[in-house]
C-alpha cells in the first residue's frame, strides 16, 4: 500500500487528538534489554547505546516486494500497545522507518538475517521471508516488554541500538504437542504456535492419534474422529479437528513460518482406532476403550490386508491436508508387535508415505527397518550407543534429537512439581539446557543431525496454562540449543538472558515456572 505524507500526517493528527503522544519523550528511557540479551543467542551481536531508535507515530514499516507478509505481522505485533498507525509502505520517504529488505547474503542462508538498529532507523536484511521473520523475533525482544500488552500504553518506545548477524546451527528447531492424550482446541494450538515462534522454532509436530483418542477427521473412516475422538486420559472430554480446522491450524502455523508435521502413531499406540473399527483387529472384534496411560499393549494386525487399506487411506487424506514435506508414522513402543512383524509393517508403510509425495519421519525405532536416506528418525532415548540410529545416520539419514531426559517438556522440574511425569528424569531449567546434540548418540555427529525437538506429552495436562507451565522456561533453552552456535553455549550467560524474558511472558499472560535457578526480573 502506498501512502502519501498527507495521509500519514492525518493519521498522526488523529492520534494526537485521541490523547496519544505525537513524538517520544525528550529523554528516552534506557532499553530493558540489549542486542546481547537476545534468546536464542545470535551468532554475533554488538550493542550501540548511542544507536537507540525511538518508535513514534511517524514511524513506518518499509517493506521490499516479498516482505509484505512479515511486515504485516510486525505491524500487528506493534500496534496494540503503541496505538501508532505504522503503515506498511514500499519505501520510507525520509520518515523514521523499520525497513525490511530482501537480498543475497551468502553468510546467512535461508533463515539468517542481519539487524541494524540506529538512531535514524532500523534495517532488517535477509535472503528470504523466513529470515526476515526470524529477525523480527529478535527485534521485538529489543523493545520494552510492554510492547506485548493488548491495550495502548502511554510511554516511550525505545529499541536497543546495535547490530546482530545471525543464522541457525540446525535446520529444524521443533516443538511437539500431544493432542491425543488430552485434546486442545484450535485456538489453544494457535496460542502455542505464537509462543514457540518467538524463539525461532520452525516446526510443530502434532501427535494426532494414540490409544486414548483419535483427533483428525478421516473422511474414508469417519468414526475414527466421531467415535474414536470422544475419549481422553482419565475419561476427560475428547474432541477432534475437522479437516477444515486442521487446514486452518496449518495455515496459521505457516503465517508464523512454522511447518506442521502430523503424526499418526503405528503399529502400536492404536487402541482408539482398534476400539472404533473391529476389522483392524486380527480376530475382528473391537477392543475395549482405554483411557489409562499404559503403553505398549496395542498393535494393528500386521498380516491383514485391511490394515494397509486403513493406513493408505489415512496417509492419503493427511498428505492432501499437509503442505509440509513430512508425515510422522510413529513406530515407538510397539511392544505387542513381534520384531519380524514390525519390520514387515514398516517395509509396507514407508512406501505408502512416499506414494503420496511425503517423506517419512518417525520415532527412532524406525531406524531398525533400514529406511531410505530421506527418512528422519527422531531419537527419544537417553543417549549413548544406538547402533540402528548410528547406521541410519551413516546411510545418510539426518537424526532429530529429542532425548527424553533433557528435552521432554512433560517431565517434572523437581519432585514437588504438580504436573508432569518423572519416568525419564527430573528436568530443571539447567538440565534442559546443558546438553549437546552432537555428542548425545555414539556415531551421530554435527552434520548428521536434522535438529532438535521439544516434545510435550499431555497425560497430566488439560489447559493452556498447564502447557505454558511445563514449556516455559525450558522451551527457549531447547530452541537455543537448536539455533545458536555451540560456542555461545554457557549456562551462566544464558540464565542471565533468560531472566530478562520474564517481563515479556508476564505481559503476554504466559503461566511460566519461576525456577529457583534463575534470578527472574
Amino acid at each position: 500500500m502506498r501512502l502519501s505524507r498527507a495521509v500519514l500526517t492525518a493519521a498522526i493528527v488523529s492520534l494526537t487528538a485521541a490523547g496519544l503522544p505525537a513524538s517520544a519523550a525528550a529523554s528516552p528511557a534506557a532499553p530493558e534489554r540489549s542486542v546481547t540479551d537476545v534468546v536464542p543467542a545470535p551468532v554475533s551481536a554488538k550493542a550501540d547505546p548511542r544507536g537507540d531508535f525511538k518508535l513514534t507515530p511517524f514511524t513506518v514499516i518499509a517493506a521490499d516486494h516479498g516482505a509484505g507478509q512479515v511486515a504485516d505481522y510486525l505491524r500487528g505485533l506493534l500496534r496494540p500497545a503503541t496505538g501508532y498507525p505504522l503503515p506498511v509502505v514500499p519505501r520510507a520517504w525520509g520518515v523514521p522507518a523499520i525497513s525490511l529488505k530482501l537480498g543475497r547474503d551468502a553468510r546467512i542462508g535461508t533463515e539468517g538475517y542481519e539487524l541494524k538498529v540506529a538512531r535514524d532507523g532500523v534495517t532488517l536484511k535477509a535472503n528470504t521471508a523466513d529470515g526476515l521473520f526470524e529477525g523480527v523475533q529478535s527485534l521485538r525482544q529489543l523493545l520494552p516488554s510492554a510492547i506485548d500488552a493488548k491495550r495502548v500504553q502511554h510511554r516511550t518506545w525505545t529499541v536497543a541500538g546495535g547490530t546482530i548477524l545471525d543464522y541457525p546451527r540446525f535446520a529444524e528447531r521443533g516443538a511437539m504437542l500431544d493432542v491425543a492424550r488430552h485434546f486442545f482446541k484450535p485456538d489453544q494450538v494457535k496460542r502455542y504456535i505464537d509462543q514457540i515462534a518467538q524463539y525461532k522454532v520452525n516446526t510443530l509436530h502434532l501427535h494426532l492419534a494414540d490409544d486414548q483418542g483419535w483427533r483428525i477427521e478421516i473422511k474414508s473412516w469417519p468414526k475414527l474422529a466421531t467415535v474414536g475422538g470422544l475419549t481422553a486420559v482419565d475419561n476427560d472430554p475428547g474432541g477432534y479437528y475437522t479437516q477444515a480446522q486442521y487446514r486452518d491450524i496449518v495455515a496459521y502455523a505457516a503465517s508464523r513460518h512454522i511447518t506442521v508435521i502430523p503424526e499418526i502413531d503405528m503399529p502400536g499406540h492404536t487402541n482408539a482406532a482398534q476400539s472404533t473399527y473391529a476389522e483392524l483387529n486380527c480376530d475382528g472384534k473391537a477392543v475395549p476403550v482405554r483411557t489409562d496411560t499404559e503403553v505398549g499393549y496395542s498393535s494393528l494386525c500386521i498380516s491383514s490386508p485391511i490394515t494397509y487399506k486403513f493406513v493408505e487411506d489415512v496417509v492419503r487424506e493427511l498428505a492432501a491436508l499437509t503442505p509440509g514435506p513430512y508425515l510422522h508414522i510413529g513406530g515407538d513402543e510397539a511392544h505387542s508387535t513381534p520384531p519380524a512383524d514390525y519390520l514387515a509393517f514398516e517395509k509396507k508403510v514407508q512406501p505408502i508415505v512416499a506414494k503420496y509425495g511425503k517423506k517419512v519421519t518417525g520415532w527412532h525405532e524406525i531406524a531398525k527397518s533400514d529406511p531410505p536416506a530421506s527418512a528422519v528418525p527422531q531419537y527419544w532415548d537417553f543417549g549413548g550407543d544406538n547402533p540402528s540410529v548410528a547406521a541410519a545416520a551413516a546411510r545418510g539419514s539426518k537424526i532429530l534429537m529429542s532425548p527424553a531426559n533433557y528435552a521432554y517438556l512433560d517431565m517434572k522440574y523437581d519432585a514437588s512439581t504438580p504436573l508432569g511425569q518423572d519416568w525419564a528424569a527430573l528436568i530443571e531449567v539447567r538440565d534442559g539446557y546443558d546438553w549437546d546434540p552432537a555428542s548425545l548418540v555414539t556415531g551421530v555427529g554435527e552434520h548428521q543431525i536434522a535438529g532438535v525437538e521439544a516434545p510435550l506429552w499431555t497425560e497430566t495436562l488439560r489447559t493452556s496454562a498447564d502447557i505454558e507451565y511445563m514449556a516455559f522456561p525450558r522451551l527457549p533453552g531447547i530452541a537455543e540449543i537448536g539455533w545458536s552456535p555451540k560456542s555461545t553455549h554457557n549456562w551462566d550467560a544464558y540464565r542471565a538472558r533468560l531472566a530478562k524474558q520474564s517481563p515479556r511472558w508476564a505481559a503476554q499472560g504466559i503461566n511460566f515456572y519461576r525456577s529457583p535457578q534463575v534470578d527472574w526480573q
